[in-house]
């Protein structure tokens, strides 16, 4: 609501064309009521609102299926309104989570360099995060100054969701330790986000010296590598075919088994992937394409 209220603000110097959408997940049995709200108060602000209601067990039980449907749906949404970009609240406080909770899960570094300012999100459409220099506190007082109602999400209290225990017991105690703690998390994973930028200019470069004649990577060249480039060059390159980042603990354990000398073997990644390598190169498949 705060990101709403400002965008509306500057819209007239900027003459762009704002366009609400609201996902309803189905989880909570006042959102459908709160989806009315919002679609009146809308309406009063002469702000056209696209309401979206999943189909039941479409958008869950997880957060990340939720978030799925969220991204789908608003690429889908986007497209049929020819925009060009996809703007979200996402506040330091939401990028300060997703730092910590992949910090917890042994997130190589593209991991703690979450929840950039800005990221393609499908073709000719950009993802915009223009709120992340605030705190959730901050937009708190925003919405309160510029009378903007807010509409309480109950699932947020469900101890089973990690974030919300993260935020509800692990982020108070950090800010009380050191207070400000949350935007200084956030801007840690900005300057990771940059280095991240630099570093992969000059690994895109080194990589096209790896590719094989057959495709994928040159597994003697990459062999002779030491390990900590070994990882940096594979990562970046797995990356780059997946759309995903490895655990820290599976791109050491992949490392390690590439090393010279070492025989040839296969590795089972996410959503049916799978990395081979023989002597000479190292190449991925699915097994939907093994099977056949």
């Amino acid at each position: 609501m705060a990101l709403t209220g400002l965008l509306q603000e500057l819209q007239p110097l900027h003459h762009w064309r704002l366009q609400l959408w609201h996902g309803n997940h189905g989880w909570r049995a006042e959102a459908a009521e709160q989806a009315k709200s919002l679609a009146a108060w809308a309406a009063q602000r002469g702000l056209p609102l696209w309401l979206e209601q999943a189909a039941p067990g479409e958008a869950g039980p997880t957060e990340e299926r939720a978030r799925q449907w969220r991204y789908q749906r608003l690429i889908a949404a986007a497209h049929h309104l020819t925009c060009r970009h996809v703007v979200t609240g996402h506040t330091a406080s939401d990028r300060a989570e997703t730092v910590l909770l992949n910090l917890a899960r042994g997130s190589h570094q593209r991991g703690l360099a979450s929840l950039r300012a800005s990221r393609p999100l499908a073709a000719d459409l950009t993802l915009v995060r223009p709120l992340l220099i605030f705190s959730r506190d901050d937009t708190g007082r925003i919405c309160q100054e510029h009378n903007l109602p807010i509409w309480l999400d109950s699932s947020n209290a469900v101890s089973e969701f990690s974030r919300n225990r993260l935020r509800q017991e692990v982020i108070p105690v950090l800010e009380q330790l050191h207070p400000g703690a949350s935007r200084r998390i956030s801007r840690q994973a900005a300057r990771l986000a940059e280095e991240q930028d630099g570093a992969d200019q000059v690994i895109e470069l080194a990589l096209q010296a790896l590719t094989a004649a057959a495709g994928g990577l040159n597994r003697p060249a990459l062999a002779r590598l030491t390990e900590a480039n070994r990882a940096r060059l594979l990562h970046f390159w797995l990356h780059q075919q997946l759309r995903r980042s490895l655990a820290a603990e599976t791109l050491d354990h992949l490392v390690a088994r590439l090393g010279a000398g070492r025989q040839p073997g296969r590795q089972d990644l996410a959503n049916g992937w799978q990395l081979h390598w023989d002597r000479l190169r190292l190449w991925l498949q699915h097994v939907d394409e093994a099977d056949g």
